[in-house]
């Protein structure tokens, strides 16, 4: 066993074979906070910009934070699609269900998939239905048994 093998800490001791010293201490005058890596003043009051609570982080998002990331990405996604439909605008032949006609490829696509999201729609409405008129009929049992 040469001397380098015998310096790495072992499985059976707890170590992983690739663990990390620990950072060093702070200079004098200044003490850790405990959980960051980062150091403070002696007798600083802690940082207050950022808490666990919720309802007391004042960089919290609100609807208003909300609906511009909302009005972002949807200016983006049109961006997008705009050039999506530039790019694309050779003429294709599309044949559906006895119906010939010969529309710009972007078309096409975009129309399919309208076509395809509309039935994901309506399919998952169903379903959220039939989940909805099973819980009226349990809790109405659940009712009924008190």
């Amino acid at each position: 066993m040469s001397s380098q093998e015998s310096a790495k800490p072992s499985s059976a001791a707890g170590g992983t074979g690739d663990a990390t010293p620990p950072p060093p201490p702070p200079p004098s005058g200044e003490v850790a906070p405990s959980g960051t890596g980062q150091t403070e003043p002696a007798g600083a009051a802690p940082s207050t910009t950022h808490t666990d609570d919720p309802g007391k982080d004042p960089l919290r998002g609100s609807r208003t934070s909300g609906a511009y990331a909302a009005v972002v990405a949807v200016v983006v996604l049109l961006a997008l699609l705009v050039v999506f439909i530039v790019q694309n605008t050779t003429s294709v032949p599309v044949a559906f269900l006895g119906w010939d006609v010969s529309m710009p490829l972007a078309a096409a696509l975009l129309a399919a998939t309208a076509l395809g999201m509309a039935i994901v729609v309506a399919v998952g409405s169903l379903r959220i239905l039939q989940l909805r008129r099973r819980v009226r009929k349990e809790r109405k049992i659940a009712q009924r048994s008190r």
